[in-house]
């Protein structure tokens, strides 16, 4: 895959290359080394046939290339305290989640429903807020990719436009947003 377009959301992109060049080096040449093929073919009505890019196939490639290059799995646990049916106060366990994580850095690739991107971002904004971050990496598909997927895919573009019309509220914390195609 090629970076095609990018966006820094509150400097995130220069936080990174100021602070974190070895690990901007390392996403820059996980991105080059993920290969997407038109493996799937499509089932939908006016696709039907149709061989597309598969969603998950990249993200598996996404998820080997970081994993390669030293990037690990995050969690944060909480609790979640609700009502039960009767009334009574209740606790569970709950927790987020982020793929790739590297000397303060957090990576998502984003390949799915639009509603994942926006979650992606809250989940940057947590670890921000916990500081455990500096800052944070959204990797989705180009307009022109998206086109050769699924439908429902989300894309880069839309992501930047929503974020620039909320005009720095949200989220409040440095993100780089790297638009790939193939």
């Amino acid at each position: 895959m090629r970076i095609v377009d990018d966006y820094s959301h509150l400097g995130g992109k220069e936080i990174i290359h100021a602070h974190h060049a070895d690990v901007e080096k390392d996403i820059n040449q996980a991105i080059g080394a993920v290969q997407a093929h038109k493996t799937k073919v499509s089932k939908e009505k006016h696709r039907k046939g149709k061989t597309l890019f598969s969603p998950s196939e990249i993200n598996k490639s996404f998820k080997k290339e970081f994993s390669e290059r030293g990037f690990k799995e995050i969690k944060t646990h909480f609790d979640i305290k609700f009502r039960d049916k009767e009334g009574n106060p209740q606790t569970t366990k709950g927790y987020k989640q982020v793929d790739h994580s590297k000397d303060r850095i957090n990576v998502e690739v984003q390949f799915g429903k639009y509603a994942f991107m926006f979650y992606d971002m809250s989940k940057f904004q947590q670890f921000f807020n916990e500081d455990k971050i500096d800052a944070a990496v959204e990797i989705v598909p180009t307009n022109w990719l998206k086109r050769s997927m699924s439908s429902g895919v989300s894309y880069g573009e839309q992501l930047v436009t929503d974020i620039k019309r909320l005009r720095r509220t949200f989220p409040a914390v440095p993100v780089w947003i790297i638009m790939v195609g193939n």
